[in-house]
Formats: structure tokens, sequence, C-alpha cells
């Protein structure tokens, strides 16, 4: 049949349109996608603010309400457009409880538009489908169902206790320790209940390596020569002793002996399992441990393969196959592989081996490969995975791995030792994951019980316990399985978060050492309420939230029992801070005492001091003040230059030589001056209207990519002069080398820019006909045409397109803003495969 395809309104999303038949009626198909959530809980506006709300509000007082969870998408305008006048609707987003809940976001979305259902007709549908393949798609097609409600309400309930929990915890702790140490180099100090726990795990096992005292113990080595070039190492029975003397006592007798006699030989046909199939956190482990990505990068590297129809859906925690899987339909599929095809098709002709019974959690089939693919198509880690996960498939269909294994007894004196040898008999699915076969050791000599053989040499060897090693990822997300914290598609999330926090490092073998800041959290919370941090209360919690999705436990109930417990923690944690406070001034420096003087405080003219670790700031010591600046920049004092409101020394921010800088005031950043402003703006976007550095004197014209900024000249960068957007990152080169570069008081009339002056040294000047002065518009007089450079993006003014005629434009931050503008960076489209199965 014929698609057509065309963008929606925000220019993300496509749109395909097609005719077929649905539930044996001819119908006109509109196929579409969101991006993620369409929703996000926040606390309305008014308890947003740390300054203004106390945190124990956030637990019960403060109302939530749903937000579009990227503004910029429009995202509920462009489902209604495009779901008015429908009769019904067919929902395929992912088969999770996530996806559930997106669900009724999309409802609670287009059912006001669409047509009203005559009488008991039903017109919502869910498509139930584990992977983007034709039988998958056609079946779920087949097979439609209901959205479920009870899933949909477990991620509200979640969604909800974390914001709750997490911002109340967050905004006392984060306020109270930043208002007192200069040094925590965090940004934030935050709580989450899950990321707490996930901490708790990595600084226990840091306190297991620190309280750990090494023990010296003795271990008894025999060699014996079967044959004249040949010797066997032996292992002694007792394994090692803890005392020398007693070491040296079985040294000495068993050197009396000669010839070490064979006491018993053995041998024993074993077994090593193939591997269960491949679930979620088994697939994290590997990624983590086998090939060393972290646990977000991994996640999203198998969301990609499953959108493009590579794998499954790759959140599940099932472990075991259904019945009616087609398990050889798969594997057909990596016939021709050139890595994997002899064993493939050896598998195909002799038969496959049924899956192990693993665990049936009911959401999703094991991740498995839908198709071929070639590293030249995926390319770097995506091949990586897609390999693994492949050869992981194979080998769950393949046979056990069987071996021999000869054990043979020896005495010396009385004393016994032991020597084991193996010898692999079928090989089974090792073939295809070499990294589990049985390691290659030397055969062991025939020999029968009775039999003596010359003792090469015995000696006793010291060694020392050592302590165990700082957490893995993979052991870690073992861990946080066991103890229920965070589901298989939240894992990730969580400890990404704790690695952004600044709470824990990734060292070398993706291993996660806890810094000082995340020791001292977790071992002030173990010191106030060691529930905060043991994994017991949250697991608790995870099992309401099931009990709420497969519709076993109120809501409403869950939710208010959780808040309560969570608030009167809260209550005591803010009283018993002090706690806390004692280890945090053990490893911490105050704020008095960190950081170096740079300008001078307008209210005391005394030196504040700048304290360079994040989030950095000035704290002024006299006045006990502290004001935050911009981050991820340099700072430094800006010519000794004052405010004119509040006689702070100014200072100038900066993100580079290539980068934009502008100056702002230390108190109008924190407190905005005027009622148009809001805090965090600098003297680029400040209205005064007759200060020097304010935006009225040094704004020239509406920025030529985003909607809202204006270009400001930065009066700092000659002789490279520029200037930059108050609001997004691009930055204009002009003028290089002018003597000077003034904003005029006069517009443009073409266009409404401020005017330029520019001066230019003699010898230096590019001005025509030897000139050294010209005042003119950046964007449209022809003069200036050659002088300016766009970095950043894509100009988009007339007089740069060899375009002419009246635009608007916005002089000083008062004009009208330009028509036309770029669309905004399109998300990955996962729809358009899913439409193609039914065109």
């Amino acid at each position: 049949g014929n698609m057509s395809s065309r963008k929606g309104l925000n220019s993300a999303c496509s749109v395909h349109e097609y005719t077929g038949s649905f539930l044996g009626q001819s119908a006109h198909f509109k196929m579409t996608s969101v991006c993620g959530h369409v929703m996000t809980l926040d606390f309305i506006g008014k308890y947003n603010s740390w300054d203004k709300v106390d945190p124990a509000e956030l637990f019960s007082k403060a109302p939530t309400e749903k937000k579009e969870a990227n503004p910029k998408l429009t995202m509920v305008k462009f489902l209604q457009v495009e779901g008015r006048g429908c009769d019904c609707i067919v929902l395929w987003l992912d088969c999770d409880k996530e996806g559930e809940n997106i669900c009724f976001e999309v409802l609670d979305a287009v059912l006001p538009v669409m047509n009203k259902p005559r009488g008991t007709e039903r017109t919502i549908y869910r498509a139930k489908f584990s992977s983007i393949t034709d039988t998958d798609i056609c079946n779920a097609m087949n097979h439609l169902g209901e959205p479920n409600r009870n899933e949909a309400l477990s991620v509200d309930a979640r969604q909800e206790l974390d914001l709750r929990i997490g911002c109340a915890f967050t905004r006392f702790q984060t306020k109270y320790f930043q208002g007192k140490y200069g040094n925590l180099d965090s940004s934030l100090i935050s709580f989450g209940p899950c990321q707490t726990p996930t901490l708790g795990f990595c600084v226990e096992r840091h306190d297991k390596i620190q309280s750990f005292k090494p023990e010296t113990y003795w271990v008894l080595q025999a060699k014996v020569n079967p044959e004249k070039e040949s010797s066997l190492t032996l292992d002694w029975d007792r394994v090692r002793v803890f005392d020398r003397e007693v070491a040296q006592m079985f040294l000495n007798i068993t050197k009396m002996a000669k010839e070490a006699k064979v006491e018993s030989v053995s041998k024993k046909e074993k077994v090593k399992q193939r591997p269960l199939a491949l679930n979620t956190v088994e697939m994290l482990r590997v990624a983590s441990a086998a090939l060393g990505m972290g646990p977000q990068h991994a996640m999203q590297i198998a969301e990609r393969l499953y959108t493009q129809g590579y794998i499954s859906y790759p959140r599940t925690e099932t472990t075991h196959y259904p019945e009616n899987f087609d398990l050889k339909g798969c594997l057909r599929q990596q016939a021709n592989n050139p890595y994997w095809a002899e064993t493939v098709k050896v598998l195909l002709s002799e038969g496959i081996n049924r899956p192990r019974k693993g665990h049936d959690a009911g959401d999703h089939p094991p991740i498995t490969p839908m198709r071929a693919a070639t590293e030249a198509e995926l390319g770097g880690d995506g091949w990586r995975l897609y390999e693994y996960i492949t050869r992981h498939f194979i080998a769950t269909v393949s046979a056990d791995c069987k071996y021999l294994q000869t054990t043979i007894s020896f005495s010396i004196g009385p004393e016994r030792f032991t020597c084991v040898g193996k010898v692999v008999t079928s090989p089974g699915f090792t073939e295809i994951m070499p990294w589990h076969s049985i390691p290659l050791e030397e055969s062991l000599p025939h020999c029968e019980k009775g039999d003596l053989f010359p003792i090469g040499e015995i000696k006793l060897l010291e060694k020392q316990t050592s302590p165990p090693d700082y957490l893995t990822e993979a052991e870690l997300i073992t861990l946080m399985e066991k103890h229920g914290i965070g589901t298989d598609a939240s894992i990730p999330v969580h400890i990404n978060n704790i690695c952004q926090r600044n709470y824990v490092t990734v060292e070398s073998g993706r291993r996660l050492k806890p810094t000082n800041l995340g020791i001292v959290l977790v071992h002030g919370y173990y010191k106030i309420d060691a529930e905060l941090v043991l994994p017991t209360i949250r697991s608790a919690v995870e099992k309401q939230l099931n009990l709420i999705a497969l519709g076993k436990a109120n809501y409403h109930q869950v939710l208010e029992h959780t808040l309560d417990i969570f608030k009167r923690k809260f209550h005591y944690f803010v009283d018993s801070i002090a706690g806390m406070d004692e280890l945090m001034e053990v490893s911490f420096s105050p704020l008095a005492a960190t950081g170096k003087p740079l300008s001078r405080c307008g209210k005391c003219h005394r030196f504040m001091k700048y304290i360079q670790a994040k989030p950095s700031r000035l704290h002024c010591s006299h006045c006990d003040d502290t004001y935050s600046l911009p981050q991820n920049g340099t700072i430094k004092l800006y010519k000794e230059l004052r405010c004119p409101l509040d006689d702070f020394e100014l200072v100038l921010w900066s993100s580079g030589s290539r980068g934009k800088s502008y100056p702002l005031c230390p108190y109008c950043y924190n407190h905005p001056p005027f009622r148009d402003m809001k805090k965090g703006m600098g003297c680029n976007e400040c209205t005064h209207p007759t200060c020097q550095h304010s935006l009225s004197m040094l704004g020239i014209g509406q920025c030529v990519e985003c909607e809202n900024g204006v270009l400001v000249l930065d009066s700092t960068s000659g002789p490279k002069w520029k200037m930059a957007c108050n609001k997004c990152n691009v930055v204009v080169h002009f003028f290089e080398n002018a003597h000077k570069v003034r904003v005029s008081p006069e517009t443009c009339d073409l266009c409404e820019a401020a005017l330029v002056d520019v001066d230019f040294n003699k010898a230096k000047s590019p001005l025509p006909g030897d000139e050294t002065q010209h005042s003119g518009c950046v964007f449209c007089d022809p003069v200036f045409q050659d002088l300016v450079e766009l970095k950043h993006a894509a100009m988009r003014h007339p007089m740069h397109r060899g375009g002419q005629g009246k635009r608007q434009g916005r002089g000083r931050g008062k004009g009208r803003r330009p028509g036309g503008r770029l669309n905004p960076k399109k998300p990955k489209d996962k729809m358009a495969a899913l439409a193609a199965y039914f065109v």
C-alpha cells in the first residue's frame, strides 16, 4: 500500500498515514510517537523556591501538578492536533510500567478531542509486543488489549514519593552544609530513597577495606616428580595455618618422608551448565565487568538496538522463554554471520536444546537477537553489546559443557595432599562463549592406589590475608537486585547519580570508590537514622508499589503511609543534624577558611573570598553572607568597577577565550534589583537604564538564532571584539584589531538594531578609503559585512544571505522577534519502523 509521511508541528515526531483494515473494517490510520514521558510531576510554582519554603512542607502540604516534560516539544498540543476527529486509539508504548504510565498521559491529552464513542463502543486499545519484528507486530495487532491503570498508578506513586522525599532532604542538607563548608566539591548534596542506599553499599565496602587488619598465615607446598622431567604441585588438605610454630612442625614431619604415596584416584564426569536466558540485570553486569561499559551507557545502546529492530525489548526481569517462543527462527537469523555461522548450522542440523528453566516475571521474554547484523552496521559499542547478546542467546540453546575431573590424593608422612585435573569431553556452549571454557591444565600422570612418587621439594610459604577490593559496578548491580533497590530500568540511573554527585569515582576495572563527601554522608545517616541508608525500608516500599501494580494495594493509602514515615524521619533528621555536622567538621573546611580574597563586599567594603570548589561562590566572613555565581567557567575581578545600585565590586565570568564572557554584580545576581529580572542574571541581562555595563547600554540586536536572546557587546573582548547572546551560546566575532567599539544610542532604520561606532588604528584599518572611523549597523551596513563572523550558529540575517528589505529585529532588547526559526534538535523517531509493518 501507500504511506505518506510528514513532520508533526513540533518537528520532533513524524506522522505516517495510510489506509488499511482495523477489526474487519476499512480505516484511515495515523501513526506517530512521543519522546519519553509526555508529563512530569513537580510542585506548583511557589513551592519550587528553596529560599521561601520550609522543606518539611513538601511532604504533604505542598500541592503537586503534572507539567509538560519538555515544553519546547509542545507534545500535548501536537497529540491533540493529530488526535482530533479520530474514532479509536491504539497505544504502542513500551510494554513495561513506565510505558503503561505514558499510555495514560497520551489518553489524557487526546481523549477530549477524539470523537465520542457511540453507546458502549470500545475506542481505546493497547498493543502488547516485545520486539519490532513482523511476527510480533502483527500478532500484537491481532490480540489488542487494554492499558493497565494499576501499573500506571504504581509509577505515579513512585514519582510522587521520590519527588517529595528527595526534594525535602536534598534542599535541607544542601542549604545547611553549603552555608557552612567551602570545599564540599558538589553543587548539590542530594538524597534519594534509592540513590542513598546505593551509595551505602559502596561505603560499606570502603569501611570493610579500612577496618581490615591483614593476618599472616603459612601454607605447605609440595612438589612430586612422577617422571624425571616433569613435576606436579600438590595442594595441602589443611589449606593454611595461622601459627608459625605449628606450620614449622608440619614441615619438619613431612620432610622426614622421602616419597609421596597415592592414597586414592577418583574420576568423575562433571557438567558446567549453559547460562540462563539473558535479562536486563545480567546484561548490565556483563557490560560493566567484561565490556567496560557503564550501566547507563549500556542501557542507552540496548535501547537503540531495540528501536532499530536488532534485539528484543531490553528491559525485562525474565530469564525463561515461553513455550511458544520461536527459538529456531531467531537462531536461523544468525546462520550467515562469519563469527558463529558454523556453531549455528550444527545446532540447526542436530537440533537445539531447550533453554534452562529460569524465572518468569511475567513481563517480557529474555533479551534475544531478532535480526542479523554486522560490525560495520552497528559499529563500536553497539556491535560489542549486540555480539554478547547473540553469543549468550546461542549459548542458551547449546549443550552443557562436560568434562572429566580426576582427583589424586597423596600422603606425605601423616599429612594429606591433593591434585586435581580436568579434561573437557564435550565443550558445548563454551565454543560460543570461550571465556567460560575450562582452562587447559597439565595432564595428570596415570597412577593407581599405592604408587610411590619421589618428592621434588617441600617448602613453607608465608602469605597474608588481603582486604576485599572496592565494589565493581557489576557487584553493586547484584546487591541492588538482591535487596530490591530500584528496578531493572532505574538501577543504571541510580548508579549514574552517585557518580554525577561526586559521591563516588569510577576507578580502573570500573570499581566504585567513595569520595570524602560520600563517606561522611553515609556515616552521618548511620549516626542519625540508619534506615535512611539501609536497603530495608526502600525494599519494603518497592514491594508496596508492586502490589499497587497488581491491584492488591490502594494507591492513596500506600502514598500516605510512606510519606508519613519519611516525614517523621525528616523531622528527626533535622533535629539531629549536629551529629552529621560533627563528621563534616573533621573532613571539610568552614567557608571562612576556604577560598582566596577576590572582590569587595558592598556592605562592609571588606574583601569577599572566592570559593572555587563546586558550587563556586563568594563568601563575606564579616557579614556572614554567601553569594552564588555562574558555574562551569572562570571568575576574576572586573577592573575594580562597582555596581551603581549596591556598591559591590563587579566580577567577570568567562567560559574561555573562544566562548562568551560577561560581568555581574554578586549581589544583583542573587537578589534581582528589577521586577523583570530573575535570580541568576548578569549585567548582560540587567535592565538598569543608565549603568554602563547593562543590557540597555550594550545590547545591539535580536539574537540570530534563539527566540528571546539579545546580542550584547562584550566590552572586555578587544582587540578580538565580539558580541554574545545573553540567552544561548551564539557568539559573533567582529572588527578584529579595532581600537574601540562602542554601542551608539542611534538605531538602524532597516532592522531596529543599535548602531555601532568602530574606531581603527590607521595602520590596521580595513575600512574603505583608509578611513579609521565608521558608524553603522552590524547586520545591514555593507561596509561591515566582511568584518562580522558568526560562531555556533547559522547566520540568518538578510544582509548576510544577500537578502535585502525591511526586517524585524531587536534593538536594546526592545525590538520585535524576527520570523523564521531553525527547527529544534530532533529526537530519534521510533515509530517509523512500526508504521512500515502495517503498510
